[in-house]
């Protein structure tokens, strides 16, 4: 996993962030660290499938991109 699908990343451009936790820049892309949480990420819900490459769908009804944040959906599983 990188630091992009971290739940303490916190995006300042495409390509660099900052740590929530110890307040370090990082590159979005580089490995994660020690203390890498999963982020509510559609692409890490059981209720998610792909249908390509960068989309998918929830729960089969609803369309959905793997890295849309989805730290207010009440389904996220």
């Amino acid at each position: 996993m990188t630091h992009f699908d971290c739940k303490y990343y916190l995006n300042m451009d495409v390509f660099k962030g900052i740590c929530k936790r110890d307040k370090n820049n990082v590159n979005a892309d580089d490995i994660a660290c020690n203390d890498f949480e999963k982020a509510q990420k559609c692409k890490h819900c059981s209720n998610f499938s792909f249908t390509a490459a960068d989309l998918g769908t929830c729960m089969g009804k609803y369309d959905a991109y793997p890295e849309m944040n989805a730290v207010t959906c009440n389904d996220f599983k």
